[in-house]
This record gives structure tokens, sequence and C-alpha cells, in this order.
């Protein structure tokens, strides 16, 4: 992690540490309505955080390669 500038890897952690909180809030969303296409509001807005989490969880990722790269450039 040599290669990760300060400001990266408070990047990182933030970027992990979004969904993290988002899923320990969680009767803060525990609601049937509104329903989206039948699917109570609890079932597609977790789906929708699971989308979510995986677009943050492959920026952090990405962050973390290029700073690799960077480091192995050296």
């Amino acid at each position: 992690m040599g290669g990760l500038t300060t400001g990266e890897k408070v990047a990182i952690a933030v970027l992990l540490l979004i969904p993290v909180v988002f899923y320990m809030v969680y009767p803060a969303y525990n609601y049937a309505s509104p329903e989206l296409l039948g699917v109570p509001f609890f079932y597609w807005f977790q789906t929708l955080w699971l989308a979510i989490s995986a677009v943050l969880f492959t920026v952090a990722a990405v962050i973390w390669e290029r700073g690799l790269s960077r480091e192995e450039k050296r």
C-alpha cells in the first residue's frame, strides 16, 4: 500500500464504508410501500443498493490498482 497517497487511502475507505453503513441502518428503509412492479420497497431498494455497492467497490478497486501500478513504475 506504499504507492497510495493519503487521499487515495481515504477515498478507498469511504467508498468501502458507504455500503456497510447503509446496510446497518436497516430500520430506515424497512417498509413495504411504495412498490415497484409489485415488488415491495424493502426488496427493490436493497437490490438497488446491491448494484450501487458493486459500483463503489469497483471504483475503490480501480483507485487501489492505479496506486499499485504507480508504485511498480518507480
